[in-house]
């Protein structure tokens, strides 16, 4: 049975969704493009596949998140930007858009916000009396090093307070933009300050391009994994997601290149589908691999508890079922093989100390 819609949009060059539907969670109203402006559109020469990105900078008034989730490895994240133009299609993060009235779509890829103030708003956090160090986590809702990150330097400065006030902090991200900040990154590796997740999903080039439009090549975060390897940083490669039927062939083959270029573990996980990022990767999957589609969901069904996805604790990043478990040995023997997985680091809170505030009594010392 042909169970393909041809209703869903085509997709943009150089984008990760095809759509750009608001969400329904809030009950948003749908936006329409005015039909007499389709009309004059040629006459104006204004083509909506030229799809722009925009930065909008907002100032929040705390910077930290906290979290209790027995399913993550730290308790503390911060984000110096909401959305991400890499346009991951399976983005987990795209829903949060919504919250702010526009789409998870591509909204998520191409209406982005900054927060020039996070290095400040989070050297006033650690400054409090009552802080406790721990591990604080960057890259969590958005990547750090984002094209953007070029521009704005939000991460680096977050770096610097880090080694400033020698607190421990763990990047994840997809971009070998994140070498920029090397020269920090060594200096906290020294003291055991720091690791950094290099997320690698497929080696080749082809799918990466459909899967992750503008996010660096496989090869280029390999070769992030590498210089930073050899500069004493311990990394670490998470094949994330793992997209059933797409890329999960791969699996032996990332591992051996991350532990080529020097990486010192890795892990998985299966690809989750929150709220609206099922119907965006459903369209995804008509105009990139319509003669897959019907397996590929059903094995995500099939790892997620016959559901699109799994949103309890425990289940959630691991997944269910044979397909999930034959995923976890594949990757368990893979990394006994290459050498992989033997020593894990623990970042030191010992060393924290709390930055002075200008105009605190400190200052009179």
């Amino acid at each position: 049975m042909d169970d393909r819609n041809t209703n869903y949009p085509p997709p943009r060059k150089g984008r990760g969704a095809p759509s750009n539907a608001v969400s329904q969670r809030f009950n948003l109203q749908d936006r329409e493009v005015d039909g007499d402006w389709l009309d004059e559109r040629d006459m104006i020469g204004d083509d909506p596949s030229k799809l722009k990105t925009t930065v909008t900078t907002e100032f929040p008034k705390s910077i930290i998140n906290y979290n209790k989730s027995p399913d993550l490895p730290f308790d503390r994240s911060i984000n110096a930007y909401r959305g991400c133009e890499h346009g991951c299609i399976y983005c987990y993060a795209r829903p949060t858009h919504a919250y702010h009235d526009l789409s998870p779509g591509l909204d998520f890829e191409s209406k982005l916000f900054a927060k020039p103030n996070a290095a400040e708003l989070l050297r006033q956090t650690l400054a409090k009396p009552n802080y406790q160090p721990a591990n604080l986590a960057i890259g969590t809702n958005t990547d750090p090093y984002q094209p953007i990150e070029k521009r704005f330097r939000i991460t680096r400065q977050i770096l610097e307070v880090m080694l400033e006030t020698l607190h421990p902090v763990v990047i994840t991200t997809k971009s070998n933009r994140v070498v920029d900040d090397i020269d920090l990154l060594v200096r906290l590796a020294v003291q055991q300050l720091t690791a950094v997740t290099i997320s690698v999903t497929t080696l080749d080039a082809g799918t990466a391009r459909l899967l992750e439009p503008r996010a660096p090549s496989p090869p280029r975060r390999l070769e992030a994994v590498r210089k930073l390897s050899e500069a004493g940083i311990y990394v670490h490669v998470n094949i994330a997601p793992v997209v059933p039927g797409i890329t999960d062939h791969e699996i032996e083959a990332i591992v051996a290149a991350a532990a080529d270029c020097g990486a010192k573990s890795t892990s998985f996980i299966p690809m989750r589908l929150p709220h609206e990022v099922a119907p965006l990767f459903e369209e995804w999957l008509e105009n990139h691999y319509p003669d897959r589609r019907s397996k590929v969901m059903s094995i995500v069904r099939q790892m997620r508890g016959g559901k699109r996805n799994d949103a309890e604790f425990h289940s959630r990043m691991r997944g269910q079922g044979p397909w999930a478990e034959l995923i976890r040995t594949r990757l368990a023997i893979a990394s006994r093989k290459a050498g992989l997985n033997r020593t894990k680091i623990n970042l030191r809170t010992d060393l924290f100390r709390r930055p002075p505030i200008a105009g605190s009594q400190m200052d009179l010392f």
